[in-house]
């Protein structure tokens, strides 16, 4: 019987609702998953996200964490200051440091971006590339309709603020990086400064764009199922 649970930390819009794909594709492999939300109107810090999560995390049953994009250094955040029930880390597109070039310069035009007005044209370009189908525009575009304005736009800054490098060492677990071949929101050094400080890291080159459990789903569990079976987390 299987006992170990995952927990996912999504990604910007922080809502929760664009994994049913990637759910459905895992099966049983784990005895459940569990995609935490973040408040939709509630501008919180990193920190005040963290403590939100530790205390959502399962109490005594085994779990693997999955960070995706701007949960990423939550994330790792937690990894380096692990629960004991923490079996491994899975990180997909996501970064350690500030991750474009020129972020942190540009992270005060985010204060008032109107990430609500962005084309829909830009997003799927950005975000999805030549995944992009009728659906997951659609998706994408009722998640971000749920959250705020503000929050986003904070969000967006936190993350081209962000530095959690220092920690990467700490990270007792096994880890495993998701690297889509398509991504054009992140900087192609990304991934390696975090394979380059990780322990134990196995990094894959999956084939896809930014939002990578979305647009390649059946990839992303299949490639997580084999990881989860090899590294002992699922059995």
């Amino acid at each position: 019987m299987r006992v170990t649970r995952l927990v996912i930390l999504p990604g910007l819009d922080g809502t929760g609702t664009l994994h049913e794909d990637f759910i459905a594709a895992l099966g049983t492999t784990f005895a459940t998953v569990q995609v935490m939300a973040y408040p939709a109107d509630a501008v919180l810090d990193y920190p005040s996200l963290e403590r939100r999560v530790r205390a959502a995390l399962p109490d005594q049953a085994p779990f693997v964490l999955l960070g995706e994009s701007f949960s990423g250094p939550l994330a790792i955040a937690i990894a380096a200051d692990p629960p004991a029930n923490l079996r491994g880390l899975v990180l997909s597109t996501t970064f350690a440091r500030a991750p474009v070039p020129l972020s942190r310069l540009l992270a005060p035009i985010t204060r008032v971006a109107p990430v609500h007005g962005v084309p829909l044209a830009v997003l799927r370009w950005w975000l999805l590339g030549r995944w992009s189908s009728p659906a997951l525009d659609r998706a994408l575009r009722r998640a971000l309709r749920q959250v705020s304005p503000q929050v986003l736009r904070h969000r967006a800054g936190l993350a081209m603020r962000v530095d959690v490098v220092g920690l990467l060492h700490r990270i007792p677990v096994p880890v495993v990086y998701l690297r889509a071949s398509g991504d054009r929101l992140l900087a192609a050094g990304a991934g390696r400064l975090i394979t380059r400080n990780v322990a134990d890291c196995t990094c894959l080159d999956m084939q896809g764009p930014h939002l990578l459990l979305q647009a390649a789903a059946p990839a992303c569990a299949a490639a997580v199922k084999a990881q989860a079976m090899r590294l002992g987390w699922v059995r």
